[in-house]
């Protein structure tokens, strides 16, 4: 996957990218978790997600928020990691300016980055939000929320116990045609230990649901179905 280093507002900023082959194939940014507590775009998670992006046809970008790895800068408590944020989602853009649609994803402390990024931008039409820090920040500015998107944390969480981002999901004032999902994963942590391919495939399937409702992808045919429109040999 190609490195790539581009502008951001105090420096250079590093991450990885996978172009995609059509002019218009849909896009996706990925943020990692707390610069402060190990957080980079290669931790499971993030790097999880961008390869699973990937293989949906996106042209997608991960990347180090200032101060993390070969980014430049210094971690600046939300205000520069979302301003960060706005710089990588602008550069993916201008790598595919006729994309279909644009997604979000966040884990940890960049799922509280991407969801103010999705309030400034009206582009974005689906997210996910994985293992939001609900007790530690405030996330009131959603609300209501402007487009539809799944939540994910873990049951054993002990970071945010799962009340909190039940709390914070209940909180979510929705409008028409937009639907938030929430799901709680038996036996995962706060980091999805041993649960992260579990927490793809969830991903997956509600990414491929939503891409049909879009008309991105063509919908599945059920194996059934399939093997009763197979003409005779």
């Amino acid at each position: 996957m190609p490195e790539v280093i581009f502008t951001g507002p105090v420096g250079r900023l590093e991450g990885r990218f996978h172009p995609a082959q059509e002019r218009n194939a849909p896009i996706a940014l990925v943020l990692h978790g707390h610069p402060c507590f190990g957080g980079t775009m290669n931790n499971p998670i993030p790097h999880a997600l961008y390869h699973m992006f990937a293989r949906k046809g996106f042209a997608v970008l991960r990347f180090n928020f200032r101060g993390v790895g070969r980014s430049q800068g210094f971690f600046d408590n939300g205000a520069g990691e979302l301003a960060d944020a706005a710089a990588a989602l602008d550069w993916l853009q201008t790598q595919v300016p006729e994309a279909r649609t644009c997604w979000l994803a966040g884990v940890s402390f960049g799922s509280w980055i991407s969801m103010q990024l999705l309030m400034r931008r009206p582009e974005v039409q689906g997210f996910f939000t994985i293992a939001p820090l609900a007790r530690h920040y405030d996330f009131s500015f959603l609300a209501p929320c402007p487009t539809s998107g799944l939540f994910v944390n873990g049951e054993l969480d002990k970071v945010t116990p799962p009340e909190a981002v039940e709390n914070l999901v209940k909180k979510l004032k929705t409008q028409k045609g937009i639907t938030i999902e929430h799901v709680v994963m038996p036996g995962a942590n706060h980091f999805f230990e041993n649960k992260v391919d579990e927490l793809v495939d969830l991903c997956s399937t509600y990414l491929d649901r939503r891409l049909e409702e879009m008309g991105i992808i063509e919908p599945s045919v059920p194996k059934l179905e399939q093997k009763m429109q197979m003409p005779e040999s």
